[in-house]
């Protein structure tokens, strides 16, 4: 089935009051787990029919997800999924390094409420097991959403949810997804641990370097990839 196939699978979650929002919400769930790769362009009359929403409400919800980063409009040509630039890539390992940091940073006293990481920890891992990389890219982002999550701030909580949306932009244009994902699986444990045992301090450490060698390590191999754009 293809990617609009599956998106007429969606129109039950708009239920009675579909909303340009909502419909916004489930193109970005769409795109951020790769049924519209970076550089498609997205068809009007397949997505409005597909959801059954009228043309003024699907071009409301792109003007909202072009608002967010992961949508451009190319004049006489349609909307597409955005093509990062390696800049951007940098860009928002720059970003999430000043929100995930400082969430961890201004956490307070132990204990911390970890039930969220912990599942994220166990569904990559879970998907590792099954040899499942994009499930185990899909488990990080939810492990870095819980993480921001701890700091009880619904305006962190959106932010951080454009940011990882448009981030995945830049893992579905890499070739060897394993390569990319699998070293941070136990780093994840490691912070999880450390916030666990409540050593914020170390956790604050852990995840910086962390986000330090994940940006120097994709900002690499996007350059790599958008380079050569076969793989």
């Amino acid at each position: 089935m293809d990617a609009i196939g599956e998106l007429a699978d969606d129109r039950a979650l708009l239920g009675r009051t579909s909303t340009a929002e909502r419909v916004a919400d489930i193109l970005r769930t769409r795109i951020a787990e790769g049924f519209f790769p970076p550089g498609t362009r997205l068809s009007e009359d397949g997505i409005g029919g597909a959801l059954g929403v009228s043309r003024n409400t699907l071009r409301e919800a792109f003007r909202l997800l072009t608002h967010e980063r992961l949508l451009v409009h190319r004049l006489n040509r349609g909307v597409f999924v955005r093509v990062l630039s390696v800049d951007d890539v940098a860009d928002i390992y720059r970003t999430r390094r000043l929100v995930e940091c400082a969430v961890v940073h201004a956490l307070g006293e132990p204990p911390f409420a970890v039930d969220g990481l912990a599942a994220a920890v166990a569904e990559g891992e879970r998907a590792a097991g099954r040899g499942d990389w994009k499930g185990v890219s899909t488990a990080n982002i939810h492990f870095h959403r819980e993480l921001v999550a701890l700091a009880g701030s619904a305006r962190t909580d959106e932010l951080m949810r454009g940011v990882l949306a448009e981030l995945r932009l830049a893992f579905h244009t890499v070739a060897d997804p394993r390569a990319l994902h699998e070293p941070y699986l136990i780093r994840n444990r490691e912070i999880l641990d450390a916030l666990r045992e409540g050593r914020r301090d170390t956790a604050e450490l852990l995840l910086a370097r962390y986000l330090d060698d994940s940006r120097a390590r994709i900002v690499d191999v996007y350059a790599k990839a958008v380079d050569d754009p076969e793989p």
